[in-house]
């Protein structure tokens, strides 16, 4: 039996994997990808830039895998410094809920961000969800071989993450038409969207900006999801 397919059957005899679709997820998606950070070895099911600035906690009785410093790490252009991957599985077509809790204080650029469509240190998409939102925040953007640019058509205001507060993002991506749609707390109306086709099957993950950050689910919903190499990263500063 392949690597991937020990990871498949792992993954398929999670319960977790037994739960039904969410509203709004289209009926053909499957479940492919669930974590909820209770097992001892949670944290290999992602890959870090710096490992160092991840660990497993507890919130109250919650299992949570927790981001509590700025990582050591130096991308090629201006983007996240604060985030992981999903380590074995990429997708395409895809919804992803997360339920997370920024912990910084609060500033106008508080965030969270969520990446999609890796595919390497210099080439992906994210969104940063923030407090307020400019140019520079609270908006989706492209990292192409350059330092991120906006490419959101649509964002709201800004986005309140409140004070040990969880709260529920969704991000929707549908590569034949560039379709992305961001989505906090409010599952019915998206706060962001953007359209781009320039990236199509690439790694997931989330983290922060330059922020800290707590995450106790992560669900990844699509008609299916391709195995192989964990992603790659820029070299720690």
């Amino acid at each position: 039996m392949t690597r991937f397919a020990v990871l498949t059957a792992a993954l398929i005899a999670s319960p977790l994997l037994a739960a039904d679709p969410p509203a709004g997820v289209p009926e053909n998606y499957k479940l492919q990808f669930a974590s909820d950070f209770a097992k001892p070895d949670a944290l290999k099911d992602y890959a870090f830039p710096d490992p160092a600035a991840w660990r497993l906690a507890k919130a109250g009785d919650t299992p949570v895998l927790k981001q509590f410093q700025n990582a050591n790490y130096a991308p090629p252009h201006r983007s996240p410094t604060n985030f992981c991957l999903i380590a074995n599985l990429k997708f395409a077509e895809f919804v992803m809920d997360v339920e997370c809790q920024e912990t910084a204080k609060e500033t106008p650029h508080r965030d969270m961000v969520f990446v999609f469509g890796y595919q390497s240190p210099a080439r992906y998409y994210y969104t940063h969800i923030a407090s307020k939102g400019d140019d520079h925040a609270n908006q989706v953007f492209i990292v192409n071989d350059a330092p991120r640019i906006k490419i959101s058509k649509a964002a709201n205001a800004g986005n309140d993450w409140g004070t040990n507060a969880w709260r529920t993002v969704r991000i929707v991506r549908t590569p034949a038409d560039g379709t992305v749609r961001v989505y906090f707390e409010d599952l019915t109306k998206p706060v962001m969207e953007a359209s781009d086709k320039t990236f199509g099957t690439g790694w997931l993950g989330f983290g922060t900006f330059d922020d800290t950050c707590r995450v106790r689910k992560v669900t990844v919903w699509a008609p299916a999801a391709e195995g192989g190499r964990k992603p790659e990263f820029a070299p720690k500063k």
